[in-house]
């Protein structure tokens, strides 16, 4: 009969950091985009995406938004609304990441909200001042049922934000708030940016 060992103490300790250690670093598919995400959710490749068409969004600012004119940028379009508590953590976040100097990366944020009228104060409230805001309401381009309604963005979940590449095709989505601020979302821009496919 074979005697069992016992592990000690040093052995489980060592296993422990190790493991730690492993979930620590940062894992990339072998080819893709490095992986971004948060405790609750992950970005999404999207396959088979076609290029986003024209379509004018009406912009709070006045005129209108047409996602196409970015083509040569990165785009990254947040859709969310007044009444989504977790927009009101992530849009200050996006109105930084626009006003960070990033020359390859214009950020556009579409309300949603049925009531337009809701969109101006809540926009002035949280200083919203570098972001370029646009209205969905009608779901021109963005809709819960998307499925059936042919449309460019289908709304999983609120917030959601699309990542549209040089190319003008969506690329890959994060529903949920997400920190765009940190060095693995600067790493997906960077990956996006260098034509990475």
């Amino acid at each position: 009969m074979t005697p069992v060992r016992t592990p000690t103490r040093r052995a489980v300790v060592a296993g422990m950091i190790g493991t730690g250690a492993a979930f620590a670093m940062p894992v990339r598919a072998a080819s893709g985009p490095p992986q971004f995400g948060s405790i609750r959710h992950q970005y999404t490749l999207v396959q088979g995406a076609r290029p986003v068409p024209p379509v004018a969004i009406p912009a709070l600012a006045g005129g209108a938004l047409d996602l196409t004119a970015f083509k040569g940028k990165l785009v990254l379009v947040n859709f969310w609304a007044t009444w989504c508590a977790a927009c009101r953590t992530e849009l200050p976040m996006l109105d930084r990441l626009a006003a960070s100097g990033r020359s390859d990366l214009k950020v556009v944020a579409v309300s949603t909200d049925r009531n337009r009228a809701l969109v101006a104060p809540y926009v002035k409230q949280f200083k919203l001042r570098h972001l370029a805001i646009g209205f969905d309401p009608g779901g021109l381009v963005s809709r819960v049922d998307a499925a059936e309604v042919d449309t460019p963005f289908a709304l999983y979940g609120m917030p959601i934000s699309f990542l549209i590449g040089v190319t003008g095709q969506v690329e890959g989505y994060m529903t949920g708030e997400a920190d765009w601020l940190s060095a693995e979302a600067s790493g997906l821009f960077d990956y996006y940016a260098g034509g990475g496919r």
